[in-house]
C-alpha cells in the first residue's frame, strides 16, 4: 500500500449545502414562471421540512409551512435563515478543523490518517518528512506503509527501526485502526527516538562507572580499617590510617567532582558576570599553586596583565581552567614546567594550558572528554584522580558557546585549548557615580 495525499471535504456541509441549493433553484424557477399554484408551494414547504429546513424557524412559521399555506415569501424567510445558520455552522466547524491542524501541526511526532486505499484524510507538518522522501526517511515511510496495511486490517502495530546512518538513528512508528464515520481508517505515529537512546545509555554508562568508581575506594577503606583494628604496631597502624585518610579524600573528590559536573551540565546558559581575562588566569593558578609547589612543578603565567573583560559564569570558567591545570600537574615530571596563557584574537578569545609531561596517545585524543576516561589507568590510581575534569572543562565551553581541544605528543607533552566566542568580550559596568558633596 502506497500512502498518498487527497482534500477530504467535510460530508455534512456538502450535503446541506447541495439541499439548500436545490431549494434555491426550485424557488427561482416558481418566481420566474410567476406560478403560485398552493399545490406546488406546499409540495415545495414539505420537501424543505423533510430536509429538516422548519427546525430552524418558529413553531408558528412551521405550523404554517406543514399545512401546506405557505407563500413564496415565506419560503425565502426560511431558507435565508438556513443560510444563515448553515454558514455559521460551516464556520464554526472550519474554527475548529483549523485549530485541531494548529495543535497537530505543534506536536514533535509525526501523525498521519489514511483511509482504506492509502488517501491521507489527515497529517501534520512533521509528516511532510516522510511522504515521497528520500535516503533513511524513505525507510521510515516503507515502514510506516507495512504497518499501517495491518492496522486497516484491525491489527494494531509498533516496530522501533534502527538506522545505522550517518548519522545514526532510532525512529518508533505505532499505528492503530480507527473508525470515523463508518470509515475504514488508520493512524500512524512516528517519532524519533535518537536523543531519548543516547540519554540512556549516558545514564547506563553513568550509573555502573561512579558504581566503580566509589566501590574500589570504599571497599579499600573497609579493609583498612579492619587490618588497623587488629594491628598492634604503631607504625603499621599509622600507615594503615594514612592510607585510609587517603582512600576517603579520593572519595570525596569523586563526590565533589561530581556535584560540580551536575551543577555545570544543569547550569547551561550562566553568562552573567563581567570579569577580567586576566584575573581568571590568577584565581584559577592560586588554586593549584600549592599542588604544583609539593609535584616539583612550575607554574607559568602569561597573560595576566590581560585587562580585557569577559561575560563569563566565573565559577565556571575558574573550575575549568583549574581542572585543566590540574590534569597537567598530575601528568608532568617533578621540575616540570606548565605555562597557562590568555590570549585575545580578532575572532576568539583563548585560554590554554600546557605540560611537557608523557603526552597522550593518538587513539585516545578523541576519548579523554569522556566521563571517567583515563588515558593511563595506573597512573591515575597513583594520582587519585577522578576522570571527571575534562568531561567538566568540555560542559563549561559548551555553556559558552565555546570548545574545547587537545593536541598532544607522546613523550613531549600536552596542549589543551579552551575557546570562546569574542562576542562574550564586554566592558566592566560602570561604578556607581559619586553623590554630590
Amino acid at each position: 500500500m502506497t500512502i498518498t495525499a487527497a482534500l477530504v471535504i467535510p460530508t455534512g456541509t456538502a450535503v446541506l449545502g447541495a439541499c439548500v441549493v436545490l431549494a434555491l433553484v426550485a424557488v427561482a424557477v416558481v418566481a420566474l414562471t410567476r406560478r403560485t399554484d398552493r399545490r406546488v408551494m406546499a409540495r415545495l414547504g414539505s420537501s424543505l421540512d423533510r430536509l429538516g429546513l422548519d427546525t430552524l424557524t418558529t413553531s408558528g412559521d412551521s405550523a404554517g409551512h406543514s399545512s401546506g399555506d405557505a407563500s413564496l415569501d415565506e419560503l425565502l424567510s426560511r431558507i435565508e435563515q438556513t443560510l444563515r445558520r448553515s454558514r455559521l455552522a460551516g464556520e464554526q466547524e472550519l474554527g475548529a478543523i483549523g485549530r485541531l491542524q494548529e495543535v497537530l501541526d505543534t506536536l514533535p511526532l509525526a501523525v498521519m490518517v489514511v483511509d482504506a486505499s492509502g488517501t491521507i484524510l489527515e497529517r501534520n507538518i512533521a509528516a511532510g518528512a516522510f511522504i515521497d522522501a528520500r535516503h533513511s526517511d524513505a525507510l521510515v515511510g516503507a515502514l510506516v506503509n507495512e504497518l499501517l496495511a495491518e492496522s486497516l486490517a484491525g491489527r494494531p502495530a509498533e516496530r522501533t527501526l534502527e538506522l545505522f546512518g550517518p548519522p545514526r538513528r532510532a525512529v518508533d512508528v505505532i499505528t492503530r485502526p480507527l473508525g470515523v464515520n463508518g470509515m475504514r481508517c488508520a493512524v500512524a505515529i512516528i517519532e524519533d527516538i535518537t536523543e531519548r537512546r543516547r540519554l540512556e545509555a549516558v545514564r547506563t554508562d553513568f550509573v555502573a562507572n561512579i558504581s566503580h568508581e566509589l566501590k574500589t575506594p570504599i571497599g579499600a577503606i573497609g579493609l583498612l580499617a579492619e587490618t588497623l583494628q587488629a594491628e598492634d604496631d604503631p607504625e603499621v597502624a599509622d600507615r594503615l590510617a594514612q592510607r585510609i585518610q587517603m582512600e576517603s579524600y579520593r572519595v570525596g573528590r569523586t563526590i565533589e567532582d561530581l556535584l560540580e559536573l551536575s551543577r555545570i551540565e544543569v547550569d547551561e546558559t550562566r553568562v552573567a558576570d563581567v570579569v577580567e581575562v586576566g584575573s581568571i588566569l590568577d584565581e584559577a593558578v592560586d588554586r593549584l599553586r600549592p599542588a604544583a609547589e609539593q609535584a616539583g612543578v612550575v607554574i607559568e603565567v602569561l597573560g595576566s596583565e590581560l585587562d580585557d573583560s569577559l561575560r563569563c559564569d566565573r565559577r565556571q570558567m575558574v573550575s575549568a581552567l583549574t581542572n585543566l591545570l590540574d590534569n597537567a600537574i598530575k601528568y608532568s615530571d617533578p621540575e616540570g614546567r606548565i605555562e597557562i596563557r590568555g590570549a585575545v584574537g580578532a575572532e576568539e578569545v583563548v585560554f590554554s594550558v600546557t605540560d611537557h609531561g608523557i603526552g597522550i596517545p593518538a587513539r585516545d585524543l578523541d576519548r579523554v572528554f569522556e566521563r571517567f576516561y583515563r588515558v593511563d589507568q595506573a597512573r591515575s590510581r597513583q594520582t587519585g584522580g577522578t576522570g571527571l575534569g575534562l568531561a567538566i572543562v568540555r560542559h563549561v565551553a559548551v555553556n559558552h558557546a565555546g570548545s574545547v581541544d587537545v593536541e598532544s605528543r607522546l613523550g613531549e607533552g600536552s596542549t589543551f585549548s579552551l575557546r570562546l566566542p569574542v562576542s562574550l568580550l564586554g566592558s566592566p559596568p560602570d561604578p556607581s557615580p559619586k553623590e554630590p558633596q
